[in-house]
């Protein structure tokens, strides 16, 4: 039974590394840029309010239809924020967020992270464009050169700020954009208002953001990247929407702590915690110079009272963070059903490391402890293992005393019988091996989500030639050493299979070395760890227990009985006597 239970585990694994292989995002060929159509987003169906304006903005006024700008800017420029955490520009045509890179977290290149998508068509809507019901208006919008506050913004220090976007023309349309930045307290939010009124009458604009998000995750570990994809919370549940989905239904209205999207490591949201709004998904495949042709979402938020004091998320999926700014806004990250020790284990992991100052023996470190404490568990089964492999030749006496009966047959049932009586006998209990192992799953399960998509992870070195532990280990060593520990273990492990079965079993080593070699670095030494640990711990209890004692089990026509002297019973022998 316990093999059976190690069979499960690696076959649980294997479902886990297959699903993610077969469902990686698709690559496609790159295309030329010079084939994607200038100044407008993909065709959308008019049903979908959503779609309605996100090409409406990229549309050139005509300038004899615009009236007169009465207050604007004389030429377009960009406007920088800098905060220690985040380097923003804001375009003062429209009004709009024309980059925004993340100073603490870096890119293939070495450079700070962008998360507005960069290699777009033009006219591409970007974050923070508005929509009102009206077309026209909603293209002079994007197309006015509002009038800056400041020509720069220095929030160095965590000091707070803000900038505002002001515009009116002889139309009677006026507009005014409020951006605002606490960077000492929630560094990757803000905060924005948007007022706007044509002919002295208020219109409610809704808030566009073009597609997202930007980049930012090592895809060559294509089973282990999570491609962009809508996400909202909604009634305590997280949705995960696919493309797929949204062609029925783009559409979600409600009460959302946060809706967004998301891609592995990082987020951008709503983030407005019981406010009622409406969101409209649409996705978008863009076709750029510089990558192969994915799928990114654009999405739009509605408000019944309008835009007022609205905040923003965009940044790291980092579990700290995401608590400071709203504490339902950690269920972004998808750490699966074993999140409730998820978690623990994520705060025990920076605890070591901010003594270490590594995260790769941060790891290392706490796969040990984690070892040492399901440590008795391991050596109760290994024990009640032990004993199943040294009663493994009588019980497979008894159960070709049975072989040629049916299972249908009643007599089977005194195979059972006359098994439950040798297992009492021998004082072996068959799920005691199966129930210790059982219990260390779950940790074994919530370390690995916690390492498939900690950022902490992210850029972080190990030693000599791994410089990111999220990243695959480039020359493979690990993957290798992992597989040859794995290899080993089994060999340690006691077993009461057949020899057929363990050969098979022995297979599982070089599927999983062939699975990890795509794997993060930072879950193979995990993985590697705990295999060490477990030789250690196995060779402890060999030591213990002793090598395991061979019962030679007796022919099925031997009678039970204790022979003395010339071939008489113990019984005769007495009466002999008397």
């Amino acid at each position: 039974m316990e093999r059976r239970v190690l069979l499960a585990v690696f076959l649980s694994f294997l479902v886990l590394f297959v699903y993610q292989a077969i469902f990686a995002p698709p690559t496609r060929p790159p295309a030329q840029p010079t084939e994607a159509p200038e100044g407008a987003l993909p065709p959308t169906p008019e049903a979908r309010p959503v779609e309605s304006a996100p090409a409406q903005p990229a549309v050139p006024v005509e300038p004899q239809s615009a009236p007169a700008a009465l207050l604007a800017a004389a030429a377009e420029r960009g406007v920088r924020v800098e905060t220690d955490d985040v380097e923003a520009v804001f375009s003062n045509r429209g009004g709009v967020l024309q980059s925004y890179r993340l100073k603490r977290y870096l890119d293939q290149d070495g450079v700070p992270l962008e998360l507005v998508t960069s290699d777009v068509p033009p006219g591409t809507v970007r974050p923070f464009a508005l929509q009102v019901p009206d077309p026209a208006l909603t293209s002079r919008l994007a197309a006015a050169l509002f009038k800056s506050s400041v020509e720069e913004l220095d929030l160095s220090g965590n000091r707070d700020g803000s900038l505002t976007f002001e515009f009116a023309d002889e139309g009677g349309l006026t507009a005014r954009k409020i951006f605002r930045f606490a960077p000492g307290t929630q560094p990757y939010v803000i905060g924005f208002t948007a007022v706007v009124e044509n002919a002295g009458q208020s219109l409610n604009p809704a808030v566009l953001w073009g597609p997202g998000i930007g980049s930012g995750v090592n895809t060559s570990g294509a089973s282990y990247y999570t491609p962009p994809r809508p996400v909202l919370f909604r009634d305590g549940k997280v949705a995960r929407l696919k493309a797929s989905a949204l062609a029925s239904e783009p559409r979600y209205e409600g009460v959302f702590p946060f809706a967004g999207v998301e891609d592995h490591y990082f987020l951008v949201a709503d983030v407005n915690g019981g406010r009622q709004v409406t969101i409209e998904y649409e996705p978008q495949p863009l076709p750029t110079a510089s990558h192969a042709e994915r799928t990114l979402f654009s999405f739009v938020v509605r408000y019944p009272d309008g835009p007022s004091d609205t905040r923003y998320f965009l940044g790291p999926k980092d579990f700290d963070i995401l608590e400071t700014v709203q504490p339902d806004l950690v269920r972004a990250i998808d750490y699966g059903i074993f999140a409730w020790l998820v978690v623990p284990l994520l705060r025990a992991l920076k605890w070591i490391d901010g003594f270490v100052g590594n995260y790769g023996w941060s790891i290392i470190i706490l796969t040990v402890l984690i070892n040492v404490v399901i440590g008795p568990l391991r050596h109760k089964s290994v024990v009640s293992m032990r004993k199943m492999q040294e009663i493994q030749p009588e019980v497979k006496a008894v159960q070709e005393r049975y072989s040629k009966l049916k299972a249908t047959d009643p007599a089977r049932q005194k195979m059972n019988a006359e098994l439950m009586n040798l297992y009492r006998e021998r004082g072996v209990n068959p799920a005691s091996g199966c129930v210790p192992m059982l219990l260390t799953l779950p940790v074994l399960f919530a370390f690995y989500s916690l390492l498939s998509v900690a950022i902490e992870l992210r850029g972080a070195p190990f030693v000599g030639w791994i410089h990111d532990l999220s990243a695959p280990d480039p020359l493979y060593v690990t993957p290798i050493l992992m597989g040859v520990t794995m290899l080993i273990q089994q060999k340690m492990t006691p077993s009461a299979a057949d020899p057929t079965q363990q050969k098979v079993m022995m297979v599982m080593p070089v599927m999983f070395t062939v699975m990890f070699l795509w794997a993060p670095s930072g879950l193979v030494l995990y993985w590697f760890m705990s295999n060490l640990c477990g030789i250690a711990q196995q060779q402890i209890t060999n030591t213990l227990i002793g090598p395991p004692r061979v019962r030679v089990a007796r022919p099925p026509a031997e009678r039970r009985m204790k022979r003395v002297g010339a071939g008489k019973t113990e019984q005769a022998a007495k009466d002999e006597k008397s």
